[in-house]
């Protein structure tokens, strides 16, 4: 019987979904499984070393490792990203390796919107003022903390118009705003987005979301320079890769107010360090990676995983 080994699946599955279906077929057990909520570098090849196929999200997979693993057939990777896998040393030894892409599209759009939402309209800093006992000593039966402004006619910029970027466009164009778009392919998947230069997208636009893939190219796309082209009032969003950003740049942005503020849920180093430059500025909401965590994502994303099992295995 083959064995599969998951080295590190509580962030997909905390318990609330059900690994056995990666193991099966048709309802029959065609595999041992072994389950690792995460393993330590040193217990990598130990815990995989009868595999035919190790499931991982981002534990690295090293030439070093592939060697050491003498019945691995497959790594199915859960997450789009391969990054984290020696894929030369792979393709050498003949072991298979397997993503899965396109299962997190409307919750990471979704999430966009959480962040872009949370820090136009600070529905939890007016919570927390009812809660505080604000409103029950107004003397008006209305009040707000700050000016705030409507997502309608203003210009959402999209830095990478892949599938999560276009969901984006759908739901930008949605709220009555304007799109512009940069993407290296060109090709505008709507009509009513306008394809422009990175440069003119950085001026041009009231929220700029970064959805683009991590490459040499786009590596510290945002940096001081690029952050002295937006607008003084623009909101930055990612939701992509955390080096897309030059964070210490970005913090000094947001200190001086060169934008208006940043919606992370990625960051160059996760988890990241105490003393992260970003982490407790008043105009940077950050949250931990969970865009793509919604559990219809994360279902699809084991079922997708499974799929990939079964027809690798044949």
């Amino acid at each position: 019987m083959e064995r599969i080994v998951v080295l590190d699946g509580y962030a997909l599955n905390p318990g609330d979904l059900d690994w056995s279906i990666i193991a099966q077929n048709e309802g029959t057990r065609f595999a041992e499984l072994l389950i690792f909520d995460r393993t330590p570098e040193r217990l990598v090849i130990e815990r995989a070393r009868n595999a035919s196929i190790i499931v991982v999200n981002k534990i690295e997979v090293t030439a070093e490792v592939i060697r050491q693993l003498p019945k691995l057939k497959m790594i199915a990777i859960t997450a789009t990203g391969t990054n984290n896998i020696d894929l030369v040393a792979a393709k050498n030894c003949g072991v298979l390796v397997k993503n899965v892409v396109g299962y997190s599209t409307n919750a990471v759009a979704q999430h966009v919107f959480a962040l872009l939402l949370a820090l136009t309209n600070k529905v939890y800093e007016h919570s927390q003022s009812v809660n505080q006992l604000e409103w029950a000593k107004s003397l008006d039966f209305c009040y707000f903390l700050e000016p705030w402004r409507e997502l309608s006619g203003k210009t959402m910029g999209i830095y990478g118009l892949g599938n999560i970027g276009a969901k984006v466009t759908d739901i930008a164009l949605a709220f009555g705003m304007n799109v512009l778009a940069y993407n290296r392919s060109n090709n505008p998947h709507d009509r009513n987005v306008k394809m422009v230069s990175p440069d003119v997208l950085l001026k041009e636009s009231d929220i700029l979301s970064l959805h683009a893939p991590l490459t040499a190219q786009t590596k510290h796309f945002i940096n001081a320079r690029t952050l002295s082209q937006m607008k003084p009032s623009a909101y930055l969003i990612n939701t992509a890769r955390g080096p897309l950003i030059q964070e210490e740049d970005l913090a000094q942005a947001l200190k001086i107010q060169v934008i208006k503020g940043a919606g992370l849920d990625v960051l160059s180093k996760e988890p990241p360090p105490q003393n992260h430059p970003l982490v407790g500025l008043k105009n940077c909401l950050i949250t931990p990676h969970m865009a793509w965590t919604s559990l219809e994502a994360r279902r699809t994303l084991l079922e997708k995983t499974a799929e990939n099992i079964r027809v690798a295995l044949g």
